[in-house]
């Protein structure tokens, strides 16, 4: 197996074709990592949550870590780490471009919801709460198997 190290590009790439990941936060030296559902911009990963758990360890700690991955069978892979900080967008007049860029990117998909409020029930009864990845760093691998 050939592993391969990935461009800032190719990661940005595999980004923009994803929308689903694992998100890692911390608590107390406590992980907790849970999917997500995810769009990205070229700058940031916009999402959707309810009021949880992961949102209270993320206000607290603001660093977090998102695992993308492609995973054909295990010679043949690819896996993206976006390591960012937690930024809700609360404020109408402060965050309104971002809102509204999340906005429109989640009503691209049918159940943009999901995984976010899966577990909360249905959504009108939940306070949304929008929040982006700002990107510090990304890197990322690729698998490769030769032919024999």
């Amino acid at each position: 197996m050939l592993i391969h190290e990935l461009s800032t590009a190719e990661c940005h790439e595999v980004l923009h074709r994803s929308h689903l990941g694992r998100l890692a936060c911390c608590r107390d030296d406590h992980p907790y990592v849970v999917p997500i559902s995810f769009d990205f911009d070229g700058e940031h990963l916009y999402s959707f949550s309810t009021l949880g758990q992961k949102i209270v360890w993320m206000r607290e700690n603001p660093h977090v870590c998102v695992e993308v991955s492609d995973i054909v069978d295990r010679f043949h892979w690819t896996t993206v780490l976006v390591f960012g900080r937690y930024e809700e967008l609360r404020s109408p007049d402060e965050h309104e471009r971002a809102r509204e860029r999340a906005r429109g990117f989640f009503e691209q998909r049918d159940e943009w919801w999901q995984p976010a409020a899966a577990k909360a029930g249905p959504i009108e009864h939940h306070v949304p709460l929008v929040y982006r990845i700002v990107i510090t760093r990304v890197s990322g691998r690729r698998a490769d198997r030769p032919p024999l």
